[in-house]
C-alpha cells in the first residue's frame, strides 16, 4: 500500500483515495481494464462467450434455431450482451469512484463507524499528484469503458435494423 507522505493525514490507510485506486488496480476484475487492447477485448469476448450459457437456452426456446437461425442468433447474441453491459457497467462505475476520490480536494472518511465522519483537506502536493494518477492512469480506462459502451450501443442498434429486414 501507498501511505501519503504528509504525517498528518487523519484519514485511515484503506480509505486514502490512493489506496483504493492501488487495491483497485489489482484486483481481479479491475485489473483488465489496463492491459493492452487485445488482451482487453479478449476478456470482453470471454465474458460475451460465458453469457451465451444463460442466453442461449432462452432464445432457444424462443427461437429454434431450425426454423430461425438468424432471429436464434441476434436474440442469443443481444442477451449475452446483457452481462457485457453489466460488467463494463461494473467497471465504469469503480473507476470513476476512485477517480473522484483523487480528483478531491476534500476526502471524507470514517474514523471507526458510519456515525463519525470527517473531512480531510488534502495539501496541494498530495492533490496535483492524485491529480496525474488520474490523468495519466485512470482516464485512459474510463475512456476506453466509454468506447466499449458506446460499441454495445451502436451494435445493439445494429442487430435492430437487422432483425427489421427478417
Amino acid at each position: 500500500m501507498i501511505d501519503y507522505e504528509v504525517s498528518s493525514c487523519p484519514v485511515p490507510t484503506e480509505q486514502q483515495p490512493l489506496n483504493e485506486y492501488e487495491q483497485l488496480k489489482n484486483s481481479w476484475l479491475f485489473r483488465d481494464c489496463g492491459l493492452s487492447m487485445r488482451s482487453y477485448l479478449s476478456k470482453i469476448a470471454w465474458a460475451w462467450g460465458l453469457s451465451w450459457f444463460i442466453a442461449g437456452p432462452v432464445a432457444y426456446s424462443s427461437f429454434p434455431p431450425h426454423k430461425y437461425a438468424a432471429q436464434f442468433v441476434l436474440c442469443g447474441a443481444a442477451g449475452a450482451s446483457i452481462g457485457v453491459v453489466l460488467l463494463v457497467l461494473r467497471l465504469y462505475l469503480g473507476w470513476s469512484y476512485v477517480r473522484g476520490r483523487l480528483v478531491s480536494p476534500v476526502i471524507f472518511y470514517e474514523e471507526s463507524g458510519w456515525y463519525d465522519g470527517q473531512n480531510w483537506m488534502k495539501p496541494q502536493q498530495v492533490l496535483d499528484r492524485d491529480r496525474l494518477v488520474v490523468n495519466y492512469e485512470i482516464k485512459p480506462i474510463i475512456q476506453r469503458l466509454q468506447i466499449t459502451s458506446l460499441s454495445l450501443v451502436i451494435l445493439f442498434f445494429a442487430g435492430i435494423a437487422i432483425w427489421q429486414f427478417l
